[in-house]
């Protein structure tokens, strides 16, 4: 018998999920892991809806959502030049209630909208390797049956290995009809992250809570109709900013653990 250690192969899980063509090219380079201490603001991308693989995108939601299936890794059908085009998801996405296992691997998202929230079947949440996408909509808690996720964590506001930086919000403010992604994190703004009500053009609070969603604790952007709502607020994970904020420089962060 041989004393020689034999190499120990390990399988690749997104190796079907990564589509045609060079990943990094399907993506744009962000910086804000670079420099992670420096104030942040959002990215300011505007989703082009004329854009092929924006449409190509509808259609396979729209599939999916027809079919019924349980497992949807729509970027794979997608070219490098066409995922590249995708920086949000869109509302339909909320359309796919017997989607169970959700993957955005590699993408080129910087934000992701609160229809998710209405994926009322999604068990396995998948945006690794997805760099330029730092928080998550608080629609997302919304997911009853969500346990599993894999999110490259060393890219979100306030991660424990480098403890990011949160952008700064206005603590009220009434966002236009179209918001500037940039100051409000959001090209629409239609209702409460916390009791759903339509927002009919009162003041916006805005504020961050990090809680843990699915395996990993996240960044939350939370759109509050009201300070009932902020106040009802669940309380924020251990280890993490222990209070939901409004974000900048000034929020002190836990040391880091990396």
């Amino acid at each position: 018998m041989s004393d020689v250690e034999q190499p120990q192969v390990f399988v690749n899980r997104f190796g079907d999920a990564a589509g045609p063509g060079d990943r990094e090219s399907a993506r744009d380079t962000c910086r804000c892991m670079a420099q992670p201490k420096q104030e942040k603001r959002f990215h300011r991308d505007r989703q082009d809806t004329r854009a092929p693989g924006w449409l190509r995108l509808l259609d396979l939601i729209e599939q999916a959502a027809a079919d019924g299936r349980e497992k949807f890794t729509p970027l794979a059908e997608l070219s490098a030049q066409e995922r590249r085009q995708v920086v949000t998801l869109p509302a339909s996405i909320g359309t796919l209630t017997e989607v169970k296992h959700l993957v955005l691997y590699g993408s080129n998202l910087v934000r992701i909208p609160p229809q998710i929230g209405m994926m009322r079947n999604l068990k396995v949440f998948e945006p690794y390797t997805s760099y330029r996408l730092h928080w998550f909509p608080y629609e997302l808690t919304r997911c009853p049956l969500l346990d599993d996720s894999t999110v490259s964590t060393r890219a979100v506001y306030g991660n424990y290995k480098t403890r990011m930086t949160f952008p700064k919000l206005a603590e009220t403010g009434r966002p236009p009809a179209t918001p500037d992604p940039g100051r409000w994190g959001a090209d629409e703004i239609l209702s409460c992250s916390v009791c759903d009500q339509a927002l009919t053009g009162g003041e916006t609070r805005q504020v961050w809570i990090s809680r843990g969603v699915g395996s990993d604790v996240l960044p939350l952007l939370v759109n509050a109709c009201s300070q009932a709502c902020v106040d009802a607020l669940p309380k924020p994970a251990a280890n993490h900013v222990p209070m939901v904020h409004t974000g900048g420089r000034e929020v002190a962060q836990p040391a880091t653990q990396w």
